[in-house]
């Protein structure tokens, strides 16, 4: 089998990559960069464009059995008014550009990214890939997303949507940033700490691809996270825990919005999210609690 994979070179691309490899998959890799960077895997087939607008790139889209979108400026920053519109145009037009390459004949199956951000902010209840969006600015972004990805039906493409929790690899991300903190003394909740974390394990986010991609069945939203979120309050221990660092300091609310802007809210809120379908289709996640999956990131 052939996969395409948009913003192949981040986090997850990368490791995506290669685990495709493992299994016999021709894999062509697509980013922004002019070249592939060192740790990108030699076997693959490497493709510098720029996604958001038209062009050559769309020709190799035709020729593939899977696309797998991960393209999409990094939310992980301080949110203002330009980067609001950087984070939402690089996924709009990503994703309809990617659309419109899809031919008619034969169409590749389309797994696109979204995010547990989709359910906005509904306090403690525990949300499946069925429950309504949200109304706030990442909310909406994942709504319009999803839509442009949904629109390849029209072709008779397959359809997913990935939607991610936070990711826990031992190569970046979210928890490389808190990693960074504990070991200088300063970890702990943020804001009250009581906030739901929907978390995934690297592991476990590259088998749920390999398990959507051998099963057909598996259509629409697919929400990416462990069955069992946390409260903030929760990682904290567990990363104090495996780091053997005190986990109690708090840091302020009003902090957190000033250093974040309007992320600031995405942080200090979260989503109870559960995956709903993974479990009915029958996943196996190898790394279900919070405690283990630290435990495994930190030790590698």
């Amino acid at each position: 089998m052939k996969v395409f994979i948009t913003g192949g070179l981040g986090f997850v691309g990368t490791q995506l990559s290669k685990s495709l490899l493992k299994k016999g998959y021709e894999v062509t890799v697509l980013d922004y960069s002019n070249e592939p960077r060192p740790y990108t895997p030699k076997d693959v087939k490497y493709i510098s464009a720029d996604t958001t607008i038209p062009g050559g790139w769309q020709e190799d889209v035709s020729k593939q059995d899977a696309i797998i979108n991960l393209a999409g400026a990094s939310i992980f920053q301080r949110w203002n008014r330009k980067t609001k519109d950087l984070i939402y145009s690089s996924r709009i037009s990503t994703t309809r550009n990617l659309v419109d390459a899809i031919s008619g004949e034969n169409p590749p199956f389309l797994c696109s990214t979204s995010a547990v951000g989709y359910y906005g902010f509904q306090d403690d209840k525990k949300l499946i890939e069925e429950d309504s969006p949200g109304d706030d600015f990442l909310a909406r972004l994942c709504v319009d997303w999803e839509r442009e990805a949904l629109k390849a039906l029209d072709k008779g493409a397959r359809v997913t949507i990935t939607r991610f929790g936070i990711v826990l690899g031992k190569t970046g991300g979210a928890l490389g940033q808190m990693i960074s903190a504990f070991k200088k003394y300063v970890g702990g909740p943020l804001g009250s700490g009581n906030q739901w974390f929907s978390w995934i394990h690297m592991d476990d986010l590259l088998n749920a691809f390999l398990f959507i991609l051998d099963n057909d069945a598996i259509q629409g939203p697919v929400n990416f996270c462990s069955p069992n979120p946390v409260r903030n309050k929760e990682l904290a221990k567990a990363l104090g825990k495996a780091l053997s660092r005190p986990s109690f300091l708090k840091t302020p609310s009003f902090l957190i919005r000033l250093m974040l802007g309007e992320f600031g809210s995405v942080v200090l809120e979260g989503q109870r999210v559960i995956p709903a379908k993974l479990s009915r289709k029958g996943f196996i996640f190898k790394y279900p609690a919070i405690r283990s999956a630290i435990e495994e990131v930190i030790n590698k």
